[in-house]
């Protein structure tokens, strides 16, 4: 028996070996350029919290970074530390930190707070609005040309399964510090603005909801929640309040990507935890029906008259045009909407975020599963560029004037990883001419008066990206499996 236990323990050290390997890093100072020379892109930074022996990239603030947004005048970029609970703000020039914004909170009442609206209820906690908490930053958006930045949480850390409200920080990039604070639905990760500048929505991953805020008014004091919209049907939360449960796979359709179209007339939502992308109208605010054709789409943006959308699971980043969406959205027949089929190509498995150089010739895609940013070529619609980037990417940004990229790898629980943040120079064969109007804060605008005056989800990978992303593992089960039955077959002898 106790030379069992010593071959078991033999395996599984062989094991965790085999695991270690399939976990990947950047390194500064690589370069690749595509085939043809379209782009070439290098490694010119890097943050982690992996390697206490490397000093000169190592922040202690990192801790499993969900997302990252460049200031639209290029000054600095913003990580948010998920379970660091913070936001941290680093200038572009000498890529330093300078800033570290941090999400907690002795009550979710007070004279930073928005009134409450009568949407969002604690009905698990009923003390929850005044209970102190730390509030876990997921993705964020800017407003008013970059004045305002938009932070939602995945929840307050009272809340163990994410059932009751959670809350959303207004920070002022012009001190980078919290100035308003409102309560969301349960569970949010996309927010998006419109481009008037009017509207706010924070899409509701816990219960199929999308948040709406009316932002019109050029007192933040003033800024109010508006009913929000329920896609197909709301989920009723009554989960545990002592031990946690899956949230991310027990949510529903799971609403991620969100984007506004150019007009502002439709919001487009992912529906993640299943097929389709939901179609909110604006006008009447309501959920009018879905673009099929699409299964699992993680996260979404507008370029050049395309709707794009990363598939997760199938690796894929897909595109359909926005006339032809527009056109089957008028001649739906009830909720269905069919705008022809979707033009694909085919990147790393786990496709997660994804941004457009400022032409719109290429999309960049950050692949968890991966391991890698991978970069398409729009004209053809055809990967051109595989780029090694910390395990596992999820969060991915791109400059204003396109000639930066940054990536965030949150990693994964027992598979290592995670922890970094990378940051890439993009440089092109020919000049990159933005196809989108500069960002200009609207003339009624708070920013545009004090001118005046004076930045897991996770479904199952398909099979062969599957075994392409654990090979080692396969390979350790394999070689722990020989040793068993080697040793079996001496016992008996």
């Amino acid at each position: 028996m106790k030379r069992y236990f010593t071959l078991l323990a033999a395996v599984a050290i062989v094991l965790c070996a085999f695991a270690q390997v399939s976990v990947r890093h950047s390194r500064i100072g690589d370069k690749i350029t595509a085939d043809g020379g379209a782009l070439t892109i290098t490694c010119i930074g890097k943050k982690q919290n992996y390697n206490y022996q490397d000093t000169a990239t190592r922040d202690e603030d990192i801790l499993s970074p969900k997302s990252v947004n460049f200031h639209p005048d290029g000054s600095r970029y913003y990580v948010n530390s998920l379970e660091g609970c913070a936001t941290v703000v680093y200038d572009m020039k000498t890529n330093k930190k300078v800033k570290v914004i941090r999400h907690n909170f002795k009550s979710g009442q007070g004279e930073l707070w928005n009134t409450p609206s009568e949407y969002y209820k604690f009905t698990h906690y009923p003390d929850g609005a005044s209970r102190s908490f730390g509030g876990k930053p997921v993705e964020s958006a800017f407003s008013h040309g970059g004045r305002y930045l938009w932070v939602p949480y995945y929840r307050r850390t009272f809340d163990i399964n994410a059932q009751d409200p959670s809350a959303m920080a207004i920070i002022d990039t012009r001190t980078d510090s919290i100035v308003r604070m409102m309560e969301t639905g349960p569970l949010p990760k996309m927010v998006a603005v419109s481009h008037d500048n009017r509207t706010v929505a924070v899409t509701h991953w816990g219960n199929n909801t999308v948040g709406l805020i009316d932002i019109s008014d050029s007192d933040p004091k003033k800024w109010h929640h508006l009913p929000y919209v329920v896609i197909e049907h709301e989920l009723q939360l009554n989960f545990s309040l002592s031990s946690s449960v899956d949230r991310d796979s027990n949510s529903g359709y799971k609403l991620r990507g969100t984007v506004f179209a150019p007009d502002d007339r439709y919001l487009y939502v992912g529906l993640m935890g299943g097929d389709g992308i939901a179609v909110i109208d604006m006008k009447s605010r309501e959920y009018i029906g879905r673009i099929s054709g699409i299964s699992n789409p993680r996260h979404l943006i507008i370029k050049n008259g395309y709707l794009y959308a990363s598939c997760n699971s199938a690796g894929l980043v897909c595109r359909l045009p926005l006339e032809k969406i527009t056109n089957a959205i008028a001649q739906r027949s009830g909720k269905s909407i069919n705008a022809g089929a979707w033009q694909t190509c085919k990147v790393g498995g786990g496709a997660r975020t994804i941004e457009a150089s400022p032409s719109g010739n290429f999309i960049f895609a950050a692949c968890n599963s991966a391991s890698e940013l991978y970069v398409v070529d729009t004209r053809t619609m055809k990967t051109i560029l595989q780029v090694t980037v910390d395990s596992y990417p999820v969060g991915l940004h791109i400059s204003t004037d396109g000639s930066f990229i940054v990536t965030t790898s949150q990693g994964r629980a027992g598979m290592g990883g995670g922890n970094a943040v990378d940051l890439f120079k993009v440089e092109y064969a020919e000049p990159e001419v933005s196809s989108d109007p500069a960002p200009v804060a609207p003339a009624d605008s708070v920013a545009a008066k004090d001118t005046a005056n004076t930045p897991q989800e996770g479904s199952a990978l398909p099979t062969s990206d599957w075994v392409k992303d654990h090979i080692w593992w396969i390979a350790g089960a394999a070689l722990a499996l020989l040793i068993l039955v080697a040793y079996i077959r001496s016992r008996r002898k």
